[in-house]
């Protein structure tokens, strides 16, 4: 018996050092946030590079229940923080088209305002690492660098955290 728990845990220590060198690379805190440019639901060209010197806050999400909650959070964010330096935006990384988005979107319990791109190619779901692990959510400071970030646990992506985050940066940026 001791020798096949031996046995067992030889084997699973790689299986896990494995997992978390892969989880790893969804982390992206203090790295440069990947600049992309996509198109919006409403027909816009967004460019992530556009919003540099703002606080910007990134949903990635799929067509899910999860991300209809964090998508929603998201709204709140955008309205508490409206009139600020910070700029919300939330991106459709599964590749799903305009149509499916749409009515995703239709059926939030909220309306959502802030700019929500479609990305058919998957670039920000290859970028960030989403995958598997969605929602995410970035708040990235006004120099493109991400400062925050939780990936697929909206416990601990409450508007209120997220927006704690923000304002930090905002207060950082005011002493520069």
């Amino acid at each position: 018996m001791k020798r096949t728990v031996s046995l067992f845990g030889v084997l699973l220590i790689p299986v896990l050092a494995a997992q978390l060198a892969f989880a790893a690379g969804f982390f992206k805190v203090g790295e440069k946030a990947s600049s992309f440019t996509l198109t919006a639901i409403t027909g816009e060209t967004v460019g992530l590079d556009s919003y540099k010197g703002k606080v910007v806050v990134l949903g990635l999400f799929h067509i899910c229940d999860p991300c209809m909650m964090q998508g929603t959070t998201l709204q709140k964010v955008s309205e508490l923080t409206k009139g600020k330096d910070v700029a919300v935006l939330g991106v459709n990384s599964s590749g799903n088209g305009k149509k499916e988005v749409g009515e995703f979107l239709a059926s939030f319990p909220v309306k959502v305002t802030y700019p929500y791109l479609l990305d058919p190619s998957k670039v920000t779901d290859k970028l960030y690492g989403g995958g598997k692990f969605i929602p995410n959510v970035y708040v990235i400071d006004q120099q493109g660098v991400i400062r925050w970030q939780r990936v697929g646990n909206m416990d601990l992506a409450g508007a209120e955290v997220i927006v704690a985050e923000v304002e930090k940066l905002l207060a950082a940026g005011n002493k520069m």
